[in-house]
This record gives C-alpha cells, sequence and structure tokens, in this order.
C-alpha cells in the first residue's frame, strides 16, 4: 500500500517522468524489448487533453529512452469500469486489442531471443577459440616465452586483423583490444590449447543448419502451445466461454455466482422499442447500442452478452435481455458478474430448459 502512494504521488497524476521513474526505466535498459508503455486512465480526461498527455508523455519518454525508434504507447483505460468519456472508445478498443496481441507474442519473442543470444554467444567462443590459438601457435618452444608473450599482447590489433583475414569473422565479434589485453596477461599463453577444427566445424553447422531449423519451428510450437490452452480452457466447468466471432463484443470470463428472482416486465418497454422479430428476438447489432450506453468497456459486455446468450443461438429473446441488464445493473453497481447464470434467475424466466 504505502508503494502504491508513492508511486501514485509521482507518477499516476502527471505525464512527466519524475527522477525516481526515470531511474526505474534507466535500470531496464538492455531489455527494451521486454518494455510495454500504456497510458491508463485515459477515458478521464477530453479528446484535446488526451492529446496534450500523449504529446507530453512521449516528449519525456524520448529524453529518457533515448532510442531510435518512437516508443510504442498503448492509450486506454485497463479496467471494468464504465467509461467516464466514452468518446474515444473506439480508440481504446483497438489499443487493448493491440496490446493482446503484443502480449501474446511475448513467448515467441523470448525464445527467439533466446536463440539470437545464443547465435552470438557461438560467435564469440568461435573468434575467441582462433585468437586463443593464433597467440599458441606464435609461441617459442624453449626460450623467450615472457618477451613473445609481451610482443603478441602489445601487437593484438594487428592480429586481431590477421585472423579477421584469415577467417572472414566478422570485426564486431572480436572482443575490445584494451581490455582484452589486460586479461591475457594473467595468463600463460604457452599453456593455452590449440585449435580443435573439429570442434569449429561442428559450431559452423549449427549456426548454419542446426539453429535455423529450430528458429523455424518456433512459430509452430506457439501455434500448438496457444490451441492446446485454448482447449483446456474450454474443459474448464462454469466458465462462459465463447468465440471472439460469436457475440458483437469484444471477450469473456468467469466470475461469482448470484441468486435472485427477476422479473421481465420491467425491461418489456425498452425491449419492444429494438423492434424484436416474429419469434420475439432481437439481434446483436440491435441489442448492442443500448447495452454500450451503459458505458461498460466492449470486454465486460462481452462477458455479459456470453452470458446472458442462454440458447447461444446469437441473439437475445425478452428474459435473456432481461438477463443482460441485470448483469449490466450488477455490474454498474460495482459487483462481480457470476461465472454463470444463477439458476434461480433461470427458473424465475422459465428458461431453465435452454442449452447452457
Amino acid at each position: 500500500k504505502t508503494y502504491k502512494q508513492w508511486y501514485q504521488r509521482r507518477v499516476a497524476i502527471t505525464a512527466g517522468i519524475s527522477d525516481e521513474f526515470q531511474q526505474v526505466i534507466t535500470a531496464c535498459k538492455g531489455n527494451d524489448t521486454k518494455i510495454r508503455i500504456i497510458l491508463n486512465k485515459a477515458d478521464r480526461v477530453t479528446n484535446q487533453q488526451l492529446m496534450r498527455v500523449y504529446g507530453a508523455l512521449m516528449w519525456s519518454l524520448g529524453k529518457v529512452l533515448n532510442t531510435p525508434e518512437v516508443a510504442r504507447v498503448y492509450i486506454g483505460s485497463f479496467w471494468d469500469q464504465p467509461y467516464q468519456n466514452d468518446d474515444n472508445r473506439r480508440l481504446f478498443e483497438a489499443e487493448e486489442e493491440d496490446l493482446f496481441k503484443d502480449i501474446q507474442t511475448v513467448p515467441r519473442g523470448a525464445i527467439v531471443r533466446k536463440l539470437n543470444d545464443l547465435i552470438k554467444r557461438t560467435r564469440l567462443a568461435k573468434t575467441h577459440a582462433y585468437i586463443i590459438a593464433h597467440l599458441k601457435h606464435e609461441m617459442p618452444a624453449v626460450f623467450g616465452k615472457e618477451s613473445k608473450q609481451k610482443q603478441l599482447i602489445s601487437n593484438l590489433p594487428a592480429i586481431f586483423e590477421q585472423i579477421q583475414r584469415a577467417t572472414g569473422i566478422s570485426p564486431g565479434d572480436f572482443p575490445k583490444v584494451q581490455e582484452f589485453a589486460e586479461k591475457l596477461k594473467l595468463f600463460d599463453f604457452s599453456k593455452f590449447a590449440k585449435l580443435n577444427q573439429g570442434m569449429i566445424d561442428a559450431l559452423d553447422k549449427m549456426v548454419a543448419k542446426e539453429l535455423p531449423q529450430l528458429m523455424a519451428q518456433v512459430p509452430q510450437d506457439q501455434e500448438v502451445a496457444h490451441e492446446d490452452f485454448m482447449a483446456a480452457v474450454k474443459k474448464r466447468e462454469g466458465g462462459a466461454l465463447y468465440n471472439v466471432d460469436d457475440t458483437p463484443f469484444g471477450r469473456g470470463e468467469t466470475m461469482d455466482i448470484l441468486t435472485a428472482d427477476l422479473d421481465p416486465t420491467r425491461y418489456t418497454y425498452e425491449f419492444e422499442q429494438l423492434q424484436p422479430n416474429a419469434n420475439g428476438k432481437v439481434t446483436g447489432t440491435q441489442a448492442k447500442k443500448p447495452m454500450q450506453d451503459s458505458k461498460l468497456p466492449n470486454s465486460t459486455l462481452k462477458r455479459i452478452w456470453t452470458l446472458g446468450d442462454v440458447d447461444k443461438d446469437g441473439m437475445l429473446d425478452i428474459s435473456e435481455f432481461t438477463i443482460v441488464k441485470e448483469l449490466i445493473k450488477l455490474k454498474l453497481d460495482g459487483h462481480e458478474l457470476p461465472v454463470e447464470v444463477p439458476q434461480q434467475w433461470l427458473t424465475s424466466l422459465g428458461i431453465e430448459d435452454y442449452k447452457r
């Protein structure tokens, strides 16, 4: 609690970057690919104020991050409470989708990053082996070892250039001359190992063939992992599960159970204004606007639709519409949504025989 208060006093109130927060960002350098920047509670300001806050934030981040590319900032109101200003609803929804897609790529990105790091370490190890073998080869068999070693250390730039021409190794794979020279002073070159060409060939094969093959499997493995995860989720009991295209809203989740009797006559007039079809049902398109009038985020409305569409036909009759309206009221009153439609609700509405 104390940390949250400290953080809110210094960061959440302003788009500027405090000294403390700047130190946090600076400490994260080197892990830029792991950082996601979110401008939260953007519904608390008007369009004009949002533009000013966003501009000030980008200007402040530009001074702190010091990267060649402009930082990606996700704008929205990332919670399930009603928007105070829903003029930017479409922007918030698009930003939320982009953020979720970005987060879904994190596992694959971590694997790719590790493979790239392995390739980099392999190239450095190969370069190190050639340097050590060259120094070993240049050492005399018996006399003058100490003076020869000093000569080799002082001549490291020329040695690096010679190895580079002979092997084709990139100059960026060689160590810094001064640091490497200081470390070499602690060793006896005559005790270095000779070059093992078999191991060098194995490294080249790994970098040229095996690692690219492994890299090519990463997207497929991630897709399989995602499918396995979704299959496991759908086997859970009591969840209000869904397909993204089945309803007019975002994404759903599961919640606690409530019990109460519902009276559909409270919503008969509003339901009739939507002009239900001959079967007494309204489509998602018809129900979307009055549901969005609650100013709840689409992610929350998606959960409500998933629960309210009891027979899963993509439409609502008066009983299902009553469930939807009660769930909206429940959420606006500050309560959590139920995991499934309470049995008492279904019984009181006479729809307990619906497929759930």
